[in-house]
This record gives structure tokens, sequence and C-alpha cells, in this order.
């Protein structure tokens, strides 16, 4: 007999062999009936895969989200079942699920062959046929000799390069109905589950993400369990089109990008640059209250830098190649941290400066693939909302607090409800390859930020194998206005960096301890939260935050130095404020303004020239009324200085 440890605690007894469903079976028939995979000891399994030893065991359905990536995953093997049966000789590359955008995607060379638009609607017939026949999803065991067989015989380089770098132990097929194929897993129990079905897309990707290498096809797609989700998915895609930051952001005159400049490369318009001052300033404001020092770093270093640091050689592949300088190495500054740890040894310190927050909205310059690339989300040049806290180990739990503290009120400021701390371990099983050989130094960091998250109370997760190489750290995951989900910046803990630097203080007892380090940018980039903030808010940015704030809209040219003199005071304000001085007709003008998503608009005439007042229009609302331009000043003023939402 085996023992299996429930979530609630529970410990119920089996026979060795039991499978994760014949548990759920055990509970509840209907239970059974919505199980996907199951959590076994932290690690996804089939549902049908036998349990051997004791075990703690989740079962996991639709709700949750190692559910769904399961589900996603087993219909991109149904789909390419589908593909293989339209386009024979087809071979596959990978196919991962996808948490944002949901579903998923398969790599495939076709050969000489194009998918169409047409290809996809037969492709869903196809998946929505192989879907009813509850094709069982089975795991099947292979050594490594005969994958490579099996692979050979069908001429598919693509798998044979995948096992190239497994061994025998580490490789499983599996199949449903008619399609087989090189597998982790895991799968949903069978594809009867699969109840609705949308092929989203086609596109061109790179094989290994190498603009040198092949071009593959990538097909997305995403299913569900019924299709009152799948509409209501559709529904909400449709309002992230009208959303995209791509659209807004090249309507509102937000950014532009050149081929001259280079892709992943973004120019600023003045529009832009706004947004980028007005979150500059709410940083600096934030900071300061918060006893942070402001510093300034180059944007380029000598390659000993990031060998002392150990960005090289763990994250070479995302740096720039070297530049060759007076017989010496530099590199493009791919991150600030080296920069500060150096600032901080400038000077001897001790328990007295101790915390020590030096901060900097600090450019970086990262080697994104080509494939990669997307609109402000994946750039290659980002300004970074960056800060280093040097602290004690005693002022560790209050330091992380308060740095949990300055995300949930810039969550208040933006409007953000949803989000979760996804906390990020390391795994054990690869210290010295892609993590700092510090096993005890691990565990111990890591329970000092559980411990802050649990004490702060704000929502989290954790996740095995995705810590920094130096530390622990925490993905702010953040959910915009329609749902979709973000990761807004890193917050990461670091016991390593200050043993490498020789980074020191001297305690109280007059001897030298080495400092922690905390590494956060509750902003992230300017690139990635403009993005974000474009597709949260639609375009229709708060009044503190807009580019242009107000427009004064005169009748006709009678009322042009009327309408200039108020723009002129609203200015002395600091409201940012532009005169439509165009010989176009009011309607035309207010259109405008609304289709540039201007919160207010000020129209003039001869009545309010002559009682000095302003007829107010706001976005989306129309006609609110005629004021006195002073009191308009005054309601705006306060509007702009507490950065309301509305």
């Amino acid at each position: 007999m085996i023992n299996i440890t429930l979530p609630d605690g529970s410990v119920k007894q089996f026979d060795a062999g039991i499978s994760s469903m014949d548990v759920a079976k055990s509970i509840s028939e209907g239970l059974a009936r919505k199980v996907l995979a199951a959590s076994v000891n932290g690690e996804v399994w089939d549902a049908h895969r036998p349990i051997q030893n004791d075990a703690t065991l989740k079962l996991l359905t639709w709700n949750d989200t190692d559910g769904q990536m399961t589900f996603w995953h087993s219909s991109a093997h149904l789909m390419a079942e589908a593909v293989e049966s339209i386009f024979p000789g087809v071979k596959f590359w990978v196919g991962p699920p996808l948490e944002s955008p949901k579903g998923f995607y398969y790599d495939m060379d076709l050969g000489d062959r194009k998918m169409t638009e047409e290809d996809l609607t037969a492709l869903e017939k196809k998946m929505n046929e192989l879907a009813k026949q509850n094709n069982l999803y089975t795991r099947k065991e292979m050594s490594k000799a005969d994958a490579v067989k099996y692979f050979t015989e069908k001429g598919d380089e693509y798998k044979l390069d995948l096992l190239q770098n497994l061994n025998d132990g580490e490789i499983t097929f599996y199949t449903q109905g008619n399609f087989t194929d090189l597998c982790r897993g895991p799968h949903i129990p069978n594809t009867g589950f699969i109840k609705a079905i949308k092929l989203t897309n086609i596109a061109g990707a790179y094989w290994k993400g190498d603009e040198k290498n092949k071009q593959l096809t990538r097909v997305y797609g995403v299913t569900f369990p019924s299709q009152k989700e799948l509409d209501e998915h559709l529904a909400m895609l449709e309002e992230a089109k009208k959303r995209d930051h791509r659209k807004l952001g090249k309507e509102l005159g937000i950014y532009t990008m050149d081929d001259y400049v280079g892709p992943g490369l973004i120019l600023w318009m003045p529009n832009g640059t706004v947004i980028i001052e007005e979150l500059e300033k709410l940083a600096k404001e934030t900071e300061q209250a918060a006893g942070y020092k402001r510093v300034v770093t180059p944007h380029i270093a000598r390659e000993i830098m990031y060998k002392t640091s150990g960005h090289l050689p763990y994250y070479a592949d995302s740096m720039f190649p070297p530049m060759e300088l007076d017989g010496d190495r530099y590199y493009l500054k791919a991150m600030n941290c080296p920069h500060h740890h150096k600032i901080f040894d400038a000077e001897p310190r001790s328990y007295k400066d101790m915390p020590l927050r030096l901060a900097e909205y600090g450019t970086c310059y990262r080697y994104e693939q080509s494939g990669e690339l997307f609109g402000l989300m994946r750039v290659r040049c980002l300004h970074m909302n960056d800060a280093h806290i040097y602290c004690t180990k005693e002022q560790f739990a209050q330091e992380f607090k308060a740095v949990n503290n300055m995300y949930l009120k810039y969550f208040k400021i933006f409007g953000i409800e949803k989000y979760v701390m996804r906390l990020s371990l390391h795994d054990p099983a690869k210290l010295g390859q892609k993590y700092v050989n510090e096993p005890v130094l691990w565990l111990e960091t890591e329970e000092l930020v559980r411990s802050v998250l649990k004490e702060t109370g704000v929502p989290f997760v954790e996740v095995k194998g995705e810590g920094a190489f130096y530390g622990p750290k925490i993905d702010v995951q953040i959910w915009s206005a329609i749902g979709r989900e973000f990761t807004l910046a890193t917050n990461q803990v670091d016991f390593a960096q200050s043993r490498s630097f020789d980074l020191s203080f001297t305690n109280a007892n007059n001897e030298k301890e080495i400092p922690l380090i905390i590494h956060r940018a509750p902003l992230g980039t300017h690139e990635r939260f403009i993005g974000f903030l474009l597709e949260h808010y639609a375009g229709k940015f708060p009044l503190w935050l807009a580019p242009v704030q107000v427009k004064v809209l005169p009748i006709s040219d009678k009322f042009m130095d009327y309408a200039k003199a108020v723009s002129d005071k609203l200015k002395e304000s600091d409201i940012r404020s532009e005169v439509d001085d165009r010989n176009e007709k009011i309607g035309k003008k207010i259109r405008d303004a609304e289709m540039m998503k201007v919160p207010f608009m000020l129209v003039v005439g001869e009545k309010e020239m002559n009682e000095n007042k302003v007829a107010v229009r706001a976005h989306g609302k129309g006609d609110v009324g005629v004021k006195a331009v002073d009191d308009f000043i005054s309601e705006a003023v306060t509007l702009i200085k507490n950065r309301t939402a509305e």
C-alpha cells in the first residue's frame, strides 16, 4: 500500500500502481470527469500514469493553470494529427502551450507547400472530427536507440536534433489516434475533452529562433472545454485587437520604429516622451520619499565586469557581441546591477549606511532574437526603472516588504486590480550550471522571501526552476482591464553578487559583513509598461498621464486669440494644452480630438469669450457643462496632482 496525501492534508491508502484518475474516482465520479492531469510531488503527470510510491497529489482541472497548459499541449498534438492528414510528409519541431496569448502553437516544415487561411478552416473541421473519436493519449517510454531509429526512418531531422540532448530514461513518445510524437508530456486523458476549437493565425518562425536557420510555418490555435468559453475568449480577442499597443502607438503618435535604426530599437515620439517623463516623475517622487539615492551609469563596460558578476557566461546569449577597444573587450550594458555594485564599493560602508538604496532609470541593451521581437513588449533597447537595495539580513524583511508595498501603491494608481507575485525558485539539479552552487544559501534566501510574502498577504505562487542565476526572484504578473496577462517587473534577491564583487560593510562590532542585495524594478521598463498601459487604458490615458491633456477648440477664426489666451493660461498651470487652429468646422475638430483620445476639449465661441468661460467636453462622455476658465483649471490641477485614475 502507498500513502497519497491530498491538498487538504488528508492521507488515503491505495495499492501501488494506482493512477490519479482512479484516486479521483474514489472521491467522486463527477470530479473524475473534470480531471485533466495531476500534480504528483509537484510534477505534472498524465492522469492515467501509475503512482508507485508515497506521494502528494493535486488533481488538476480546467480551473488550474497546469490543467489548462496540459489541455492546450494536447490540443497542439491534435492539431498536428490534423495537419499530417492534410499535409502528408510534414515534419514537426515543437508545439508548446501558451499562457499569453492563451492557447498553443506548433512549428512545422511543410516543404515547398504554403498554408493558407482556407487550410485553417479545413484543419479546424478535421480537429473537431478527430476530437469526437475520444482517442486516448498514451505514453510510452523509449530507449534512445529506438527513438533515433524511428525518426531516422522517417527522415525527421528536427526530432533527431531534439534527441541529441536526451538520454535513456528521459525519452517518451505519445500517441493519439494516428499521430505519434516525441514528447515529455503530460497530456489530457483523451481527445473528447476538447469541445471548441479555433485556429487563429499562421506565422513564420525560424528554427530554434535563429534567423540563420530555415523558416518554419507556425500555426497558432486555442481550444476550450465548451463553445461558450471559446466565444467569450474570441470576443475578448476582438477587444484586444482594438487595444493592440502597436496599433494605438502609431495612431496616437507614441512611438515608431525604422529599419535604418534597427529592429527592436524604439524611437519615442513627442507624445510618448511625455508619458516617459510622467512615469519617471512618479518614480522619482516615490523613490525619494522612500529614501532612495539616484545614480547614473554608462552604457558600456569592460568584459571583466560581467565575468565578475557572473553574467558571462550565464547570460552571454542575451548580450550584444563585444567590441574590441584598446586591446580590451567591452559589452553594451545588459543590466544595471554590476555598475551599482561598483558604486556601493566606491566608498567604505558601515552599518550606519545601511540600507543603501541606489536607483536609476538605466538604459540597457539585450539581444533578443529577431523572431521574438514584439512591439514594445520585446525590444533590444530598454529603459529600466531599476534600483538595488544593500541591506543587512536583519533589515531584509522590512526592505522587501517596502518594495512590495511600492508595487501595491503603483497598482492602485494605474487601476490594476488583478495581480499575482510568482516566486521563482532554483532547481537543485542544476546547481553549478544554471544556478550559483550555494545550496544552503538558496534554501535560506527562498524561505526569507516566502515568509515576507506570507506576512504581507499578497497573492503568490511558487515556480521551481525559474530563479535568477544568483538568487530567487519574484515575477510580478498583472492583468489589464480586459483580462490580458502581462509580466510587469522582476523583484530579485541576490546572495551571490556581494561575494563576487567582494562587497562588505563594517557592522556594529567593527567586523566585515556581506550585504544582501535586492534588485527591484516596480515599473519595469518604459517600453513594456507603456505597452501595457496603452492596452489597459485602450489609449485613453488618465488626465495626469495624457500626452495632450486639453485641446482648445475655437468655433471660428474670430475666437482664435481667445482660444490661445485660454491655452496659455492652462500652460501657466502646467497643463499640457494645444489649440486646434485649423480652418475646419467645430464638428471635425471635436471628432479629431476624440480620435486622439484627448481627455478634455474646451470649445470657445462668442458667448464663452464674453464671459471668460469654456464649454467643456470630456472624452467619450460629451458635453459636461460650461465653466469659468479658472474653475476648470483648479479642477484639472487637482486631478493631475492626485494622479486620479478617471
